[in-house]
């Protein structure tokens, strides 16, 4: 099932989720994809790590794997619009 919550931007570019100087290190992709979930309504406990899949990705769409202690997802990213939200297990 789908979730979105209207517009919803993160800073980061949808290609890597670059970090800009103002941003702490702590903020990685699977940190910031994780809190755009839960945004969203879905429970990522605590993000283990983040993949993008560069099959399903293109220009301006990007999708990567999150992988949470609680559960894995298919977040796919599109500029200027809420993340489309896929459990895999």
């Amino acid at each position: 099932m789908y979730k979105t919550l209207g517009l919803l931007v993160l800073a980061g570019t949808m290609g890597g989720l670059t970090v800009g100087r103002a941003q702490t290190a702590q903020e990685t992709p699977q940190s910031m994809l994780a809190a755009q979930i839960r945004m969203q309504g879905f429970a990522c406990d605590k993000p283990l790590g983040a993949v993008r899949d560069r099959q399903r990705s293109r220009p301006d769409h990007a999708v990567w794997v999150l992988k949470c202690r609680n559960a894995s997802y298919r977040v796919s990213r599109a500029p200027d619009m809420a993340a489309k939200v896929e459990t895999l297990r």
